[in-house]
């Protein structure tokens, strides 16, 4: 959020949020491998709302 709100080099958001949307897309394939299927939940919401900020900052109309 700093980057963003003091204009020093805001693209860090959107590649942040890149990367842990890749991090939590991996973790879901680890408990979809293991048939982890009760403790999916958390890494799906995290990828979804880790995709949203990239989206968000990357996106074709950034804030």
């Amino acid at each position: 959020i700093l980057p963003a709100l003091l204009d020093i080099a805001p693209v860090l958001v959107g590649l942040a949020g890149l990367g842990l949307a890749l991090l939590m897309a991996g973790a879901i394939v680890f408990h979809i491998r293991y048939r982890e299927f009760k403790t999916m939940a958390a890494p799906a919401i995290l990828l979804a709302m880790a995709a949203f900020v990239a989206w968000g900052r990357l996106g074709p109309e950034s804030l």
